[in-house]
């Protein structure tokens, strides 16, 4: 399956090249693979109502209101100016939403996407709004997400799989046939594999077998975990195989917690310095 549609967000960050930067990522990918972009322009009311102090006035709800209503006037009318110029198709909606409500709007707006493509959640400038974004695509709306890191490369030529048998890990190889299909070089990268798991005599040979017949030839590295974390001996082995790209699955945690990625899958975006491919 082609990618079709692609969707995207725009906030404003607090030095605002977050937004800038993936739109300039999804309106190449865009134009590559002849698909349909997506934008919500994003106006957020950042106001906690439940732990606002007692007596506050209705007037400071307003005018947290009226700024996020002017900051979702501000993105759209910054991303219609990025857009317009293009020779793809595109189309730009707006929302204004409180920060609990967030993640289901922008769960309904990429149900039916084929490819989000969100800046990285983690760093300077970044806000709550977009790691609740990119969690909203993944775990809500099902749909994979392509996390891009600002200045990385978008040309996907080499490829790391992050394998570990787990069915999320699974999908995000067939979410992400159509850029393996046309990649270079794939290496499925296993990292101590179960001594009594279901490929212990041939770790990664399966998923190398089924892709062999999608036309994908790739290569397996079983590796030791050296480093104190999975993310570590990951990002290591990218930069060892000089990789454009890393596909791997997303793994949360309760939903009681307000932040739910978390372990092996957080780190790597806190650290990436690739795109990263992500399903859950």
């Amino acid at each position: 399956m082609a990618y079709k549609t692609l969707f995207t967000t725009v906030t404003a960050d607090a030095d605002g090249a977050g937004s800038v930067a993936v739109l300039d990522a999804a309106v190449a990918l865009a134009r590559a693979w002849d698909a349909h972009l997506d934008v919500l322009a994003l106006g957020v009311d950042r106001t906690q109502i439940g732990y606002y102090y007692a007596g506050a006035s209705a007037m400071i709800y307003q005018q947290t209101l009226e700024r996020a209503q002017e900051e979702a006037a501000d993105q759209e009318k910054a991303a219609r100016t990025r857009l317009t110029p293009e020779d793809i198709r595109w189309s730009i909606d707006t929302a204004v939403v409180q920060l609990g409500g967030l993640g289901g709007v922008v769960a309904q707006r990429a149900r039916f996407a084929d490819l989000a493509v969100m800046p990285r959640p983690y760093g300077k400038g970044r806000g709550a709004e977009n790691e609740a974004a990119t969690e909203a695509a993944l775990f809500d709306a099902d749909t994979p997400v392509l996390v891009v890191p600002e200045g990385a490369p978008l040309d996907f030529g080499r490829v790391v799989i992050a394998w570990n048998q787990g069915a999320e890990a699974l999908r995000a190889v067939r979410r992400a046939l159509p850029i393996l299909k046309a990649a270079q070089a794939v290496n499925i990268a296993v990292i101590d594999p179960p001594a009594h798991g279901p490929e212990r005599s041939d770790p990664g040979g399966q998923l190398s077998t089924w892709l062999s017949r999608h036309g994908v030839r790739a290569e397996v590295s079983v590796l030791a975990r050296t480093l104190p974390r999975t993310s570590d001996v990951i990002a290591r082995h990218v930069a060892d195989q000089a990789a454009d790209l890393l596909v791997m699955g997303a793994y949360g945690h309760s939903r009681f917690r307000e932040a739910i990625l978390g372990g092996t899958t957080r780190n790597t975006l806190e650290g990436a310095t690739v795109p990263v491919f992500m399903a859950h």
